[in-house]
This record gives C-alpha cells, structure tokens and sequence, in this order.
C-alpha cells in the first residue's frame, strides 16, 4: 500500500491520504461560503452602516440583479425561506445550485475522478437573459413584489 502517493494499492483500495487530498479544496470552499453565510447571518443587513449601498441603487435608483442578495442570505440562514426568496429570488437558486454542484464535486472527488462543467453559449445566454428580464421586471410598477 502506497499512503504516500495516495494511489490504490494492489487491493484496490483507495489510500487515506490522496482521498484527504482531494477532499481539501472542496472542504475549503465549504468553510469560506460557511465563514461568508455565518457573517452575514449574524450582521444585520437591514441595519444601515454594516455593508455598502449598491451604487447602481444609489445613483439612478434602479435595482440591479444582486440587490437584495445580502438580505436574502440573511433570511435564507435564519430559516425563512419566504423573506429569502422575496429579497433575491435568483440568489435561492443559486445557493441550493451551489449545494448540489458542491454535493456533486464532493461525490467525485472522493471517487478521484474530475469535475468538469460545461456549460455552453446556449446555457450562458440563457441565464443572462433570465437575470436580464429578472431586472427589468423588478424595476417596473407590476414588478414591485421583486424588489428587496
């Protein structure tokens, strides 16, 4: 058995210390989004003075994609789920798709296979018009349940 390599040994097994490794990076990005939530969740953003204002809020009044994100993971750590969704309904999505690709990485890293995502000029485009049409919507009389 190979422990330094992190290499299957002649059993197959996989070795202690490369499943550690591989482990790591994904371990580390858990701890700082954690780090991150657990931040937020304890510092009020509808406190004024703890985080900067949007500027594109501030100076034309228009609310942009992420305003609101803050909010949102403040209400999305304390369990409401309702609030969360209200403040930045696009961040939700994106947190649980965080977990699931997280989930995922874990699951292949362990396997010591890689993880690729691919995603194409369809998949991209997609998702910019969807933030796109999120905006404006937000920003107009009907919209108003969108905003933060």
């Amino acid at each position: 058995m190979d422990f330094e390599s992190g290499k299957p040994g002649r059993t197959g097994t996989i070795q202690p210390r490369g499943a550690v490794l591989r482990l790591a990076a994904p371990a580390g990005v858990l701890a700082a989004v954690a780090g991150a939530f657990a931040y937020v969740g304890s510092v009020d953003p509808y406190e004024p003075g703890h985080y900067p204002v949007c500027p594109l809020l501030r100076f034309t009044g228009v609310y942009c994609p992420g305003c609101g994100g803050l909010r949102s993971a403040h209400a999305f750590v304390h369990g409401d789920l309702t609030a969360a969704l209200h403040a930045n309904a696009p961040a939700v999505l994106a947190y649980l798709g965080f977990a699931v690709l997280w989930t995922v990485w874990v699951i292949r890293a362990a396997r010591g296979r890689p993880v690729r995502i691919d995603l194409g000029p369809v998949h991209l485009w997609t998702l910019g018009t969807l933030l796109l049409v999120f905006t404006v919507v937000r920003n107009l009389p009907f919209g108003g349940w969108l905003t933060p």
